[in-house]
């Protein structure tokens, strides 16, 4: 797998609007984008950091993962999201070495970037995203 670099933190929150102020007046980050994905249950926005990204999570309903993350765990961070040439192929290659997969095949996700997440169980207890263009 090639993964070349951080593509984004994810971070549960309950609600977007109050937790922007906190990177925007006091890390002094800009959100640059704020968006709705209907499939996954959340309402995202996103901040810049060097080349890594910040991507807030808001639960749109209470059947969201999100929703029953902060439920169990409070917010917080949620997931590392990395970037790697071909997703699919990287499920493969993790399914062929023990990771336990949540996607069994790539899906939409946030900014148009194709996504699919790994296990816990698997993964050291880090819930992990991989994504590409």
């Amino acid at each position: 797998m090639n993964i070349s670099h951080i593509e984004h933190i994810g971070i549960a929150v309950k609600d977007l609007a109050s937790a922007i102020p906190y990177y925007e007046e006091v890390l002094g980050l800009k959100c640059y984008n704020i968006e709705e994905v209907a499939e996954q249950k959340v309402k995202t926005a996103f901040f810049k950091v060097g080349e890594t990204k910040i991507e807030l999570l808001e639960p749109t309903s209470e059947e969201s993962t999100v929703a029953k993350f902060i439920e169990k765990k409070g917010e917080g961070v949620h997931h590392i999201a990395f970037h790697v040439d071909g997703v699919a192929k990287a499920l493969e290659e993790c399914e062929s070495k023990g990771i336990q997969l949540i996607d069994k095949a790539p899906r939409k996700g946030a900014e148009g970037l194709r996504i699919a997440f790994l296990h816990p169980k698997s993964t050291a207890g880090v819930l992990t995203e991989l994504c590409e263009e």
